[in-house]
């Protein structure tokens, strides 16, 4: 038997904000999208119309990848830890376009290769390790590291729901984490690397090039280890891709749903998915990253982009730029007037 229980969407809710939404003053089916979530919030809330969506939170997953070694990025490792200091200065790009749409945002150190020691300490509470293996070389993490690395993310989501949390969005930061969630896809769905492999932090043909034969190399090494979703983490994943899957799975058990980011929050979507089947039925993808592992990731997972503005940030950025979209899909449930009550004489 699975250890995580995830409950099913409410279809009985599903069905009667369709029928409310058919029924709206509008042509039948005509605010497109908005309608399909609207519908889905009504699903995923048991209630027609949903819940206002008024406390979003952002959690930023920061840790370093041992890949860097290999110059898979346009940037040094030491960037992340940097990064960190960022996010608390409240200057990222997460931190202004999360104030935008009134989210809070929460980094947390997972994995960075570095002591900061300078840091608020909850911000290192869970943090697993310095850095990983370099996955084209050498496992990822150690045995064991994985499962803790999971627990933390689902330890890490109880704490935002239990803060009233309405929706969760997880962000990353970390140089090379585009080479590791290239890997992820490419051994989740049998992908070959040059379908998968995207120019990341912005390298050059042969930065790319570079990037697919890490890859290759790191698929030929773990190879008969990737069935199992943790022992595929440990080999070719991080800290940081193991604690955003449990970080998705706990929301999913606990009902409450989950805008993806990008790329890395993609391909740890598919390794939780495995680990709790039914999970993708509360998760919804933010936007389209320009990463083309992204876009098979959410194939796999039946989920479409809400946004598509090109954007390869992360840290959580794209997904806050949907809040809107989905305060917009509830407010067509509970603000529109119905065609039964127009006065037509």
């Amino acid at each position: 038997m699975n250890e995580f229980v995830v409950p099913a969407p409410d279809a009985d809710a599903r069905a009667a904000a369709q029928s409310r939404l058919d029924g709206l003053v509008k042509p039948l089916g005509s605010l497109g999208r908005l309608e399909e979530i609207a519908a889905w919030l009504s699903a995923a809330h048991g209630t027609v119309p949903p819940r206002p969506i008024d406390n979003v939170r952002v959690v930023v997953f920061a840790g370093d990848h041992g890949v860097t070694r290999a110059e898979v990025s346009a940037y040094p490792r030491e960037i992340t830890a940097a990064m960190v200091r960022v996010f608390l200065a409240g200057v990222s790009g997460v931190n202004v376009l999360a104030r935008q749409v009134g989210a809070h945002v929460r980094v947390l150190d997972i994995a960075v290769d570095a002591d900061l020691d300078d840091v608020p300490p909850e911000v290192l509470a869970h943090k697993v390790r310095r850095g990983s293996g370099s996955i084209d070389e050498a496992d990822a993490l150690a045995p064991g590291e994985a499962r803790r690395a999971f627990d933390a993310g689902c330890a890490i989501a109880d704490d935002e729901i239990d803060a009233g949390a309405d929706l969760l969005i997880p962000g990353d930061m970390g140089i090379g984490n585009t080479t590791v969630a290239a890997a992820v896809v490419a051994a989740s769905l049998g992908l070959p690397a040059d379908d998968v492999v995207g120019t990341g932090t912005g390298v050059d043909d042969t930065g790319r090039q570079r990037k697919v034969e890490v890859v290759e190399a790191a698929l030929r090494r773990a190879s008969d280890r990737v069935s199992d979703p943790f022992d595929l983490l440990t080999a070719l994943g991080s800290a940081c891709a193991a604690a955003t899957a449990g970080f998705l799975v706990r929301a999913a058990v606990r009902g409450v749903p989950v805008l993806l980011d990008g790329v890395f929050s993609g391909a740890a979507a598919l390794v939780a998915a495995e680990i709790a089947p039914g999970a993708p039925g509360w998760w919804l993808a933010g936007h389209r990253s320009t990463e083309p592992s992204q876009a098979f990731a959410l194939k796999a997972l039946g989920l479409e982009p809400i946004l598509d503005f090109g954007l390869r940030l992360g840290e959580g950025s794209g997904a806050v730029q949907a809040v809107p979209a989905l305060r917009a899909a509830r407010a067509i449930l509970a603000e529109m007037g119905s065609l039964a009550d127009l006065d037509l004489s």
